[in-house]
């Protein structure tokens, strides 16, 4: 039996790492102690949200690509999960 609690978001934070032309972006989950599962699509979902936040505050050229980046792989693992 799996126990999903919905009324709290899944918080997850986003960053990015590395140096020059070599970035990624790499998340922090923030658990919640109610939380026993957590289903793949709001995962996804979370780190997309976590990557639109950061691309709000981002300066540098490379990591705005990087983001953008990240956002449509995201986006596209999230479509072919739902088929």
């Amino acid at each position: 039996m799996n126990i999903i609690n919905s009324e709290t978001p899944i918080i997850v934070e986003a960053k990015t790492c590395g140096y020059n032309n070599e970035r990624i972006v790499s998340y922090k989950f923030i658990e919640s102690l109610h939380d026993l599962y957590i289903d793949k699509k709001e995962i996804i979902v979370a780190q997309i949200q976590a990557c639109e936040r950061l691309l709000k505050y981002v300066k540098d050229e490379i990591d705005s690509i990087t983001i953008k980046k990240e956002i449509s792989e995201l986006k596209l693992a999230l479509d072919l999960i739902h088929y």
